[in-house]
């Protein structure tokens, strides 16, 4: 007989993910880690990185091979030592032979010239093995008595060993399903072969769990035995009952829902719910294991059928809308959507459709080809129409030997317009300035809004480049006069650029880049100016381009690279974190400052890459750090507000910290004052973000800008930075530093920590440390320095 006892053998078990699901007393001694560090973790994490291969394959072997596998390697022990050991890789299968999870034996690995692996397993008695096992282990005499057992089936019955050995194991179970184990038990007991049964095993307090038993007879002494297994399949039910909500739901879905299983060049079809069978005509029974090609109209929409031809073939998403027929004949337009469904390999098994008969609707687009065409606000043409007004121009203009300009307009200061007077108020200027283009210009010319606040202007049929002058200097007039909305009175002030076919270019595309080229050169020179293309403007925006292609291939070239500027606690004099600096390594011009590229970088969008190399190089500096033995100290690094109004931009950073395994706390980020005042709603919702996370917040060059104290308050911030400007003003002959200090109230009252940025000299430290300023960081102390000095200044051993 056996009872509880507390076995030597370390054993674990995994599931089909790799994570550890239960472990024994003897693993957890044997390892170091408590529960919390271990389960659910991939055991994976304790190998050395060259080891997950070989573990992945044996993990294959063990499943694929039935009979289990065996490695040795060394594991990551919980003192941060590398310890070696045997594993033997044992998997569990249950009913119809489903896949479950790996029993794991783990051994000190024997010093050379001892027993081999096989013979050191094969040598751990039966008792021993069977306590770790996942399920509920059992060996049941004729009396129907257990006689043998492991803890799993204590802990499932809530019964101890005594308790045990006076049940009769059908006792274990309800009225109800006592009777089809019984039966199962004795057809075990009568015929050589294994049996198996779901049924419910009832615990101690009358709780149940739904299990799959498993048993097979062996003799011993010419009698019977019954030795099996249970398996506890409670998440297994609830897979199946989520599955069969799922297929009820597509059942009942309104969209037509067609499955198809991959098969070659054929997609047969396996499933329809009832809104396919509406829309197409057709029964289940009478489209079941045909292609779905079959109800295709011929000849119709070869385009779209040929796009969902390569989709499926590449086993990829796709999207089309062509025209299929209906049992009854009927042509109707179908919207498709095709997604493939992977299997545990990644590889395509089946499509699933979801089908629409939008008829009705294309019919109704037919008639909305004028609303497709032109702008809704403000009923000028939209791109497209311009595309092919514009072209239809030039061809006219070569064949005729006339000039065709391209007027590219811009409204000055649209963006105040908005949110001084509100977005109405600014979609009525935006009416206006469309009116008077149109009133501007001959009936056969083309104005069209491509969206915002710019205009275009397509002025055909040019005879001379005196006669465009002219209408251009009466738009011009036309535009400038004042405009009246809701009672007030606005100036409207407009950038244009222009260019003239055939000088300029020779195509649509070319023609429009070398007007927005003079419209950018016009915003430059001051705006409310009109500048026509030249090959000098050309050459301005080559250089832009080249800056832009340089900085698109720095961080691959690994040109990109942080200096760091120490902050300093002003009362203890340690180093208490440090701001990440970025710096460009250009092969051409050197060591260049963000000065020199953020700006650019921030207009093309370039600085969302940048910033997500700047978190991941952080990240990887403040591991190290931690590595050595700074484990407090924080960095930060400045962000934009483009990066801010990405989506999803905390959440990135959450997930790298995540990756590092980092606190939040000491990643910080600064964000400039002027940033609050550009969306404060989002401003609001994205420093929520930020608390919530537990990352720190700076505002930088706080009291530059124009932000109210009211909605700083509103905001949860971690730091002020007092501007540079605010500390150049103090020195030997002047050390009232009033803004200083009024930066510094200004924080302490809202239980604010301050930092001064930009500290030269010992008077502004001696001022800042009488006015109780919090940190400081400057060339006074040290200039920025690079990652190996920065840990040098720290005491970091080096080598």
């Amino acid at each position: 007989m056996m009872t509880t006892i507390d076995f030597p053998s370390a054993a674990f078990s995994l599931n089909a993910a790799g994570n550890v699901t239960g472990w024994n007393a003897a693993c957890q001694r044997l390892l170091g880690y408590t529960d919390r560090e271990i389960l659910l973790r991939p055991f994976a994490s304790l190998l050395p990185e060259p080891l997950r291969k070989t573990y992945e394959d044996r993990l294959r072997q063990a499943r694929d091979d039935d009979d289990g596998a065996s490695m040795t390697a060394e594991l990551l022990m919980a003192d941060g030592q590398l310890c070696p050991f045997k594993l033997a890789f044992m998997p569990q299968f249950g009913k119809a032979g489903r896949f479950f999870h790996y029993n794991v034996v783990l051994a000190p690995a024997a010093p050379c010239g001892e027993m081999s692996e096989h013979e050191l397993v094969g040598r751990m008695p039966l008792k021993e093995m069977v306590d770790f096992l996942a399920g509920t282990f059992y060996v049941i005499n004729p009396a129907g008595h257990i006689v043998m057992w492991n803890k799993r089936v204590e802990q499932a019955t809530q019964l101890s060993g005594e308790e045990l050995l006076r049940y009769n194991v059908l006792d274990m179970f309800s009225d109800e399903e006592r009777g089809a184990v019984g039966s199962k038990i004795r057809a075990v007991f009568e015929h050589d072969g294994e049996q198996v049964v779901e049924a419910n095993l009832l615990a101690k307090d009358g709780s149940s769990a739904p299990y799959l038993f498993s048993g097979a007879r062996f003799q011993i002494d010419h009698v019977y035995y019954v030795c099996g297994m249970g398996l506890d399949i409670s998440k297994l039910r609830k897979q199946q009952e989520q599955l069969r909500l799922r297929e009820r739901a597509l059942h009942a879905s309104g969209n037509g829902i067609v499955i198809t299983r991959c098969a070659g060049a054929e997609n047969l079809i396996e499933y329809v719910n009832l809104a396919f069978e509406r829309i197409t005509g057709y029964r289940a029974a009478e489209v079941l294991g045909r292609d779905s090609r079959f109800m295709a109209a011929p000849g119709l929409d070869e385009a779209e059928r040929s796009k969902l031809r390569v989709a499926i073939h590449a086993r990829q998403e796709s999207h089309v809308i062509f025209r299929n027929l209906r049992k009854d004949g009927e042509v109707f337009w179908n919207d498709l959507t095709i997604t493939p469904v992977l299997n545990e390999k990644g590889q395509a098994t089946h499509f699933i459709g979801v089908i629409n008969d939008v008829t009705a609707s294309i019919h109704r687009t037919s008639h909305l080809e004028h609303a497709l065409n032109h702008d809704v606000l403000t009923g000028l043409a939209t791109r497209s129409l311009l595309w092919d007004r514009l072209d239809q121009a030039l061809h006219l203009a070569q064949r005729n030997k006339t000039l065709v300009a391209t007027v590219l307009i811009d409204l000055d200061n649209f963006k105040d317009i908005n949110d001084t007077l509100g977005h109405d108020s600014g979609d009525e200027v935006l009416r206006v300035v469309a009116r008077r283009l149109q009133s501007s210009v001959r009936d056969t010319d083309t104005v069209a809004r491509l969206g915002g606040d710019e205009f275009v202007l397509v002025l055909d049929n040019q005879p001379s480049l005196r006669f465009t002058l002219r209408m251009i200097e009466r738009l011009r007039h036309d535009m400038a006069k004042t405009a009246v909305v809701g009672g007030k009175e606005i100036d409207i002030s407009t950038s244009m650029g222009v260019s003239i076919f055939p000088h300029d270019g020779a195509s649509v595309l070319e023609l429009i880049q070398a007007a927005d080229v003079a419209m950018y050169h016009a915003k430059a020179a001051g705006r409310n100016d009109v500048h026509f293309f030249s090959p000098d403007m050309k050459l301005t925006t080559e250089a832009k381009n080249k800056l832009e292609t340089s900085m698109r291939n720095a961080i691959d070239n690994n040109e990109m690279f942080l200096v760091f500027q120490p902050r300093i606690c002003l009362k203890t004099g340690k180093i208490v974190g440090a701001e990440a600096l970025l710096r460009w390594r250009h092969p051409e011009q050197g060591v260049l400052l963000p000065a020199a590229f953020i700006g650019e970088a921030e207009e093309n969008g370039l600085i969302v890459p940048l910033g997500e190399w700047v978190i991941d190089s952080i990240c990887a500096i403040l591991q190290r750090l931690s590595a050595l033995g700074f484990r407090q100290l924080a960095l930060s690094m400045n962000v934009s507000f483009r990066e801010l109004n990405q989506k999803n931009y905390i959440d990135l950073i959450g997930k790298k910290l995540n990756d590092f395994h980092l606190s939040p706390e000491l990643f910080e980020l600064e964000v400039k004052e002027a940033c609050l005042l550009r969306n404060p709603q989002l401003t609001r919702d994205v420093f929520s973000q930020i608390k919530r996370m537990g990352i720190k917040l700076t505002i930088d060059e706080f009291g530059a800008g124009m932000s109210s104290l009211s909605s700083l308050q509103t905001l949860t911030i971690n730091h002020l930075k007092i501007p540079k400007s605010f500390i150049e003003s103090i020195s030997d002959q002047n050390t009232d530093g009033v803004m200083a200090k009024t930066m510094i109230g200004i924080g302490h009252n809202m239980n604010i920590n301050v930092i001064a940025e930009g500290v030269e000299t010992r008077s502004q430290l001696n001022f800042l440390k009488a006015n109780d300023c919090d940190e400081m960081q400057g060339n006074y102390f040290s200039e920025p320095l690079s990652l190996s000095a920065f840990e040098q200044m720290l005491g970091a051993p080096q080598g």
